[in-house]
């Protein structure tokens, strides 16, 4: 069930701040005003998208790569099967109701009984969830409603908490978004000129300056993805700032056990571009400790994943290592 390697080329260039802040503004300027305009991708998913039908040709595609984005929960069921007939309807209606925090991929045995035998089914209806490609059981046979809410009250915490997914943006089906007469110049946002002071520090060398007027942002919006980047970004910067680079390589080197040795010096490959090495010191460092120490090291591991980009190959083969580490 795992997925096929994904290209890993490519590295973080933090030196370019300012550009890729800048880019990214424009890139979503361009998909407000193709909203406004009624053309371009609307960054939304469909309601209708949310259930789907899957077999074993689109696996790989809907269920494991799309877990790197949103929990998949999978409904294992047959046309024969009468408990299923009153679960699937239900898991259905859950997953409308809880609006994009999880999609579900609904899966007939009897025409995919491979997945069935991956899975080690031993009857329906049965219910899994896959998370950054990792999956996991949740119930097996006919559950009350609550206990079902429940579960996936945990799911979508867990999912949040530990792998940073927070779901998708739902549009309601058949409801264009409303186009005006004119399509007037967009008014600037309550937070261009903080985040302006922000990119400013960045150029002037002023970390603190930076991450302070990045938090200023997020204390009124903590939604704010320009700033949330930004501030990872400006703390990465302001971590490694002034180290003896040789020193915090040896000490990782020489005390491999040691968590905080570890976080630093991953926090040093980042920044040198070596992604790669950076994500996995830290998901090996998850792995072999517990406790506090496990926590500081998948803390640190999220925020790299914010620095890098959620949607970067590196980071979804990174999500998936942490989940076998974590589960």
């Amino acid at each position: 069930m795992q997925p096929r390697n994904m290209s890993m080329s490519g590295v973080v260039d933090l030196a370019a701040v300012k550009a890729a802040q800048e880019a990214k503004a424009k890139a979503e300027q361009a998909r407000a005003e193709a909203v406004r305009q009624g053309g371009g991708a609307v960054p939304a998913v469909s309601a209708s998208s949310l259930v789907s039908d899957v077999d074993e040709a689109g696996f790989e595609r809907d269920v494991l790569q799309r877990s790197n984005e949103v929990p998949v929960v999978i409904d294992f069921w047959a046309e024969w099967c009468e408990p299923c007939k009153q679960l699937s309807p239900l898991l259905e209606r859950l997953t409308a109701e809880y609006n994009g925090r999880f999609v579900l991929a609904k899966i007939d045995v009897d025409a995919n009984q491979m997945l069935m035998q991956q899975f080690g089914i031993q009857g329906i209806p049965a219910v899994f969830a896959v998370v950054a490609g990792q999956a996991l059981p949740l119930f097996q046979g006919a559950a009350p409603e609550a206990q079902i809410r429940g579960t996936l009250d945990q799911l979508v915490q867990v999912a949040e908490e530990r792998f940073g997914l927070t779901g998708l943006t739902v549009d309601q089906d058949g409801v264009p978004p409303e186009e005006p007469a004119t399509a007037p110049e967009a008014p600037a946002g309550p937070y261009d000129a903080l985040l302006e002071a922000a990119v400013q520090a960045l150029d002037a060398g002023d970390l603190g300056g930076a991450v302070q007027a990045y938090k200023n942002v997020l204390s009124d919006d903590p939604g704010n993805t320009e700033a949330k980047l930004g501030l990872a970004q400006a703390e990465l910067l302001q971590r490694v700032e002034g180290a003896d680079q040789q020193q915090v390589r040896k000490d990782a080197a020489d005390r491999p056990g040691d968590v905080p040795a570890q976080i630093a010096a991953a926090d040093l490959d980042l920044v040198g571009g070596h992604v790669e090495d950076a994500l996995g010191r830290l998901v090996d460092a998850v792995a072999r400790t517990a406790g506090d120490d496990r926590e500081a090291a998948r803390v640190r591991l999220l925020e790299l994943f914010e620095v890098v980009g959620g949607d970067d190959p590196r980071v979804m083969a990174a999500r998936r290592a942490l989940a076998r580490a974590l589960f």
